[in-house]
């Protein structure tokens, strides 16, 4: 018997009802991410358009710096001394040229272009976009220029691009003063990060490393220009949209007399030393030398390894500028130390010492030598000053004490900065106790006084200093801090109200002098005592710096010294044939003129001399800036027919107008 099966029988309304629920839920389900989308797009193109439209058009456009031009560099002639020079370089859009290094090869066959320079353009583009240009050569000359112009058909993606670099026409003969522009390192970057300067820096290249171009940067380099361009997502310009021009860099006239620079170079030729010539009425500083010295436009362009191993370890030190560094100023502060005897009362005009050639303390064996080994008899003030006689200033400077010494040479600007506008001076070294213990942990003595009576021994000062200290002396006490800048000249933009019309106009803002509260005398008569004494010094027959003025023109004071830098036995005579070059005597001089009413000073070091001291060795330099000074110009004038830059000199084109 079979068993009956069961059939299972199918609820349609139940499943109905199941896939309604599913469809409403799902339908619920759409709805919301329906309402969620919207919602978003709400946000998007509503709430937040002016948010992303920004975004956008972040990516779409593109804001490019634009470097503006550095200012100019005049001397007070109007000669230029500083220019922005075009130079033009080669380079190369990868993309344009179908096949880069057989292109390479060729183009650097034809214009001479080293395999270094090819290896270091092919490593690029490894790394850089090809649709942007490559440098293949920075520097083209004007042959290779010639040279792809006439052939630039051969090569498509290659071209020559023309900007302007910091050119020095002069080379070392201002490297000094001037200093030089040089490619922006990590530590630049960090100081312009530092003082919120980076983003006007954001298309240039270059930046002050030494002298003026340092001390100005601010004035010289100008204002950041912007370009905003169109661009696509690969990052090709398509147009331009904006242009906002840069603002050049001020124009800056000196105070420096290119002219004296030259003769300051000749006279130094084969020497090293250093010439301050300074104008005593403002401060200006008429020329600073200091030889050897070195060509700044190596520097521009990024210096090679062998030419910066070659003036790094020169023996010469052509790197340091000598006339801010310190010597032993000798003899030459001889009349300020008479001027503080006579307000000390501890000599007068008449007062006399007698000078056996030898000076010696009470219940000391060692005795300090005159130059002159018989002396010079019995000697007053003129006398002393003229014939530069030791054994008066060194019993003077007993009679004085280190600290009036001390107070009073700090007054005339010894072992400070002059505040002249470059950052490269030494303070030199001051004597006195406190300078000895923190330097040398040792009292002070004595014999210490002895040697600071002839400007010896601890005292060393800038040759900058010096005639600083002898321009106060000359102005009775009027102290003009030297400077280098004249005056500035910027381009300003004038509209006009009614028409609408701009146009540009030079102006120029001459600086004022700064000076500082004069050295009062309380006997002003001194002024004129100690500065008779160097009249005759430089006039009177048989005086040390009689033969350096003999027959000018002009009516001159001076002072000669001979700084010793090693020290010599008792009795020992010397002999500079015996002694090691660098351990001679340096030869110091000091002077201005006219007398009455002076109009120039001057200060010169000449290193290690041979033969002869300060009247012998730096004097006549003096002389040869001075007789330039005051008009006998044929002296330099086949030196500077020869100069690349005598038609300037002499009003030929001596305002260039601003390379734009």
């Amino acid at each position: 018997m079979h068993s009956r099966q069961r059939v299972a029988i199918r609820n349609h309304t139940a499943e109905a009802n199941l896939f309604a629920r599913r469809t409403f839920i799902a339908f619920l389900g759409v709805l919301v991410m329906l309402l969620i989308l919207f919602s978003n797009i709400f946000d998007l193109e509503i709430n937040s358009y002016d948010k992303y439209k920004t975004r956008a058009n972040s990516n779409r456009i593109k804001l490019l710096p634009i470097a503006p031009n550095r200012g100019l560099i005049y001397d007070r002639n109007g000669v230029l001394l500083a220019e922005n020079k075009a130079i033009y370089s080669l380079e190369v859009i990868p993309e344009d040229v179908k096949d880069i290094k057989t292109a390479l090869l060729e183009i650097s066959s034809l214009l001479e272009i080293s395999k270094e320079k090819q290896q270091k353009l092919l490593k690029s583009l490894r790394s850089k976009r090809r649709f942007k240009p490559l440098e293949l050569d920075s520097r083209l000359s004007d042959q290779q220029v010639a040279l792809f112009s006439v052939n630039k058909h051969k090569f498509p993606g290659f071209f020559i691009d023309a900007r302007l670099k910091r050119y020095y026409p002069f080379a070392d003969l201002t490297t000094h003063s001037l200093g030089y522009v040089a490619r922006i390192n990590r530590r630049d970057a960090i100081k312009l990060e530092e003082q919120d300067l980076s983003d006007n820096y954001a298309a240039t290249r270059n930046i002050g490393k030494l002298g003026l171009e340092k001390y100005y940067e601010s004035i010289l380099h100008g204002t950041i220009g912007h370009q905003e361009v169109e661009i696509n997502n690969q990052g090709r310009i398509i147009r331009t949209l904006s242009y906002a021009p840069p603002i050049p860099g001020k124009d800056i006239t000196l105070t420096l007399d290119i002219e004296l620079q030259m003769i300051a170079k000749r006279a130094l030729s084969g020497k090293r030393g250093t010439v301050v010539a300074l104008d005593p009425r403002n401060g200006d500083v008429l020329a600073m030398y200091s030889n050897p010295s070195f060509d700044g436009n190596l520097f521009v362009h990024g210096i090679s390894s062998k030419n910066y191993k070659k003036i790094l370890n020169s023996k010469d030190l052509p790197l340091i500028n000598r006339a801010v560094q310190g010597y032993p100023p000798a003899s030459t502060v001889k009349p300020l130390l008479a001027l503080l005897g006579l307000e000390k009362q501890a000599i007068t005009k008449k007062s006399r010492v007698y000078d056996p050639g030898w000076y010696q303390l009470k219940g000391i064996k060692h005795k300090y030598r005159d130059w002159e080994p018989r002396g010079h008899g019995w000697v007053n003030l003129n006398k002393a000053i003229e014939q530069s006689c030791n054994v008066y200033f060194y019993q003077l400077a007993v009679k004085l004490g280190i600290d009036n010494i001390t107070n009073m040479m700090e007054r005339f600007g010894f072992g400070d900065y002059t505040g002249i506008d470059i950052y490269e001076e030494s303070r030199a070294i001051l004597p006195g106790r406190e300078m000895k213990r923190v330097r040398y942990n040792k009292p002070w003595y004595t014999g210490d006084t002895i040697s600071i009576g002839i400007g010896q021994g601890y005292w060393t000062t800038t040759p900058l200093q010096l005639a600083q200290a002898i321009s106060i002396l000359a102005n009775k006490g009027e102290i003009k801090v030297p400077h280098l800048l004249k005056s500035t000249t910027e381009l300003q933009v004038i509209t006009d109200d009614e028409t609408g019309i701009s146009s540009s106009t030079s102006v120029t803002n001459e600086l004022d002098y700064v000076e500082k509260p004069p050295i009062i005398l309380d006997q002003p008569e001194n002024w004129d005592l100690v500065l008779d004494a160097m009249h005759n010094t430089a006039q009177k027959k048989g005086a040390t710096a009689y033969n350096v003025f003999k027959g000018s023109k002009y009516d001159a004071a001076g002072k000669t010294g001979t700084a010793q830098l090693v020290g010599k036995k008792q009795d020992e005579k010397y002999d500079a044939k015996l002694v090691k070059e660098r351990q001679r005597h340096n030869a110091m001089f000091v002077s201005f003129a006219p007398y009455e009413n002076p109009e120039i000073v001057v200060a010169v070091a000449v290193e290690n001399v041979i033969k002869g001291g300060g009247g012998t060795n730096a004097g006549p330099v003096a002389r040869q800036i001075m007789d330039q000074y005051f008009g006998n110009r044929e002296i330099i004038s086949k030196d500077i027919s020869r100069h690349p830059q005598h038609d300037n000199i002499y009003g030929v084109n001596k305002k260039k107008s601003r390379q734009n």
